[in-house]
């Protein structure tokens, strides 16, 4: 398992890599002619790129909030091979590397109930589908849960009610109308575009400000508004959405993490002389040690 902390303001960040995954290249980038996106992003002889499951935790000094849960292990060897998901941690200690265990998580964000989202946020223990982070409170969006219960087939595959059931069953889910502080100095802020309820997580310490753009920017080959990706259900509107959050996070020099970028998970942004956006990674020691975020 790969582990990084980042001292930040007030804040500790640690990413945990939950996992590595594969999809499909044409779907993680839509519209985006292969002879573009192969440049940055390459492929496998199934046509498939390497993504991974970024996990977030932010220490803020009266709470632990975790972002993501992952792809979880509750996986078949068939679907294994599909994806050819390569679990890095064991979720029934998922933070051990960071020196914590699950029953000192005080919240969970998942930005949205795809399987690679929110597939790590139960578990089975003797049988039974429990809580992964037994003392959490999990944030989801009303309207996120409500569309994963009643998805039309084009979206339907993408939803796994194990993932999320067993949190309403143990009295841990906490169903969220729009923007909404999960602690102080994290926010949970509805974007739209990948789904119709997609969240993102904002942060903020000591004049410090960063956020977790989960499915509305997933790799740092995403940073460029226009390319989004096919699972998207609302493109045209990821598009805009994009740019606007860009561009904040470039004027005001914010941190930004992606979830499912496979090398450095976290950087700036910096907008260059023809209105380009770029991502600039922290050094990649931080996935390794703690370090100052300047």
């Amino acid at each position: 398992m790969e582990e990084a902390e980042l001292k930040f303001g007030e804040f500790e960040l640690s990413i945990v890599r939950e996992c590595t995954f594969k999809l499909d290249g044409g779907a993680m980038f839509g519209v985006v002619p292969k002879t573009l996106w192969s440049r940055q992003s390459a492929a496998d002889e199934l046509n498939r790129v390497l993504l991974a499951c970024n996990l977030l935790l932010i220490e803020t000094p009266n709470a632990r909030v975790l972002v993501e849960t992952g792809m979880g292990d509750r996986w078949s060897e068939k679907e294994k091979e599909r994806y050819e998901v390569k679990t890095l941690i064991d979720h029934s200690n998922a933070l051990k590397q960071l020196g914590l265990s699950n029953q000192e998580i005080d919240a969970v964000v998942i930005s949205h109930l795809h399987f690679d989202h929110a597939g790590g946020a139960t578990r089975l223990v003797d049988g039974q589908l429990v809580p992964t982070y037994p003392k959490a409170k999990y944030y989801v969006q009303r309207g996120e849960w409500e569309l994963a219960h009643n998805a039309n087939l084009r979206a339907r595959a993408s939803y796994r009610s194990d993932d999320f059931e067993p949190l309403m069953q143990h009295g841990c889910l906490e169903l969220i109308d729009g923007d909404t502080e999960i602690v102080p100095g994290v926010w949970a802020k509805v974007t739209g575009g990948h789904t119709s309820h997609h969240q993102v997580v904002w942060f903020e310490s000591q004049g410090k400000s960063g956020v977790y753009f989960a499915d509305l920017m997933p790799t740092k080959c995403h940073v460029s508004p226009p390319w989004v990706m096919g699972y998207d259900h609302f493109p045209l509107e990821s598009c805009d959405v994009k740019s606007q959050w860009l561009a904040r996070a470039t004027k005001e020099r914010w941190l930004v993490v992606f979830d499912h970028e496979p090398a450095v998970p976290w950087g700036m942004v910096e907008v260059d002389s023809d209105g380009k956006f770029n991502f600039l990674p922290l050094p990649a020691r931080t996935l390794s040690e703690r370090y100052a975020c300047l």
